[in-house]
């Protein structure tokens, strides 16, 4: 008897895996997030601090993201988040930026664009969510984030200077969903690579209430850390804060 039903379980955890590979899952949302800038950056020359030099003050910039699982092949997750920074600012000497010395005590107007998009590929751990009817998934794979960078100073008397530069990072990616009750689920992702001085973190944590099983309301927290050090351009830059979203989910 014991060994029936130690039998029947395993048969009903392979049938369920099974179907499991065969099914399709799919999400999208769309959201705002309120990105607070902290940390240094240069270019060729003296950092500039982007809070007390550069004036920059948080800024909330609509993103988005698509999520789909097919049969027996790496889930994809596509993201897209524009960020984007400006202000008035001085610094008390002068300094360099670029090609250009810029004269201090005297002010000037500079932007700062990071525009990131990502593609993720990546596996659930197999069974998990079997065993746990459906509680608990971890999602593990690689992710390739593309960041679309452009920065510029412009003083009276001096001109404008400014750095244009597309970069490729591969990163790794964790993912875990739990979610407890039908209408609710609570979500973590993490992306992070480090290498020859340069870092990058970015974590989300993501509460979120689903409607008639398939629409979605979402909040949260989401922080980024930028450590970056190339040959004319360095940056130790940190972008934090709250976000929500609205969604679809299959």
């Amino acid at each position: 008897m014991r060994v029936r039903t130690i039998l029947t379980m395993m048969t009903v955890i392979l049938f369920s895996a099974a179907a499991s590979a065969w099914a399709v899952g799919f999400e999208a949302a769309v959201g705002v997030w309120n990105q607070d800038p902290k940390g240094t950056f240069s270019y060729q020359g003296e950092s500039l601090n982007l809070e007390d030099e550069l004036k920059y003050d948080e800024e909330t910039r609509v993103t988005g993201r698509v999520k789909l699982e097919l049969p027996l092949v790496p889930g994809i997750y596509l993201m897209a988040t524009p960020m984007k920074f400006e202000g008035d600012g001085s610094k008390s000497g002068s300094f360099t930026f670029g090609g250009k010395t810029y004269t201090g005590g005297t002010q000037f107007h500079s932007e700062l664009e990071l525009n990131h998009y990502d593609l993720a590929l990546y596996y659930g751990i197999p069974l998990l969510k079997t065993v746990t009817m459906d509680v608990l998934n971890i999602d593990l794979g690689i992710n390739g984030r593309l960041i679309d960078m452009e920065a510029e100073i412009s003083q009276t008397g001096v001109g404008t200077e400014s750095k244009s530069a597309t970069y490729v990072i591969p990163m790794v990616y964790a993912g875990v969903q739990i979610r407890p009750v039908d209408w609710l689920a609570l979500e973590g992702e993490a992306r992070g690579v480090s290498y020859s001085g340069n870092q990058y973190y970015d974590l989300i944590g993501r509460g979120k209430i689903i409607f008639f099983d398939h629409l979605f309301a979402a909040g949260g927290y989401r922080y980024e850390k930028l450590k970056i050090d190339t040959s004319d351009v360095k940056g130790n830059m940190e972008f934090a804060g709250p976000f929500g979203e609205v969604g679809i989910q299959f």
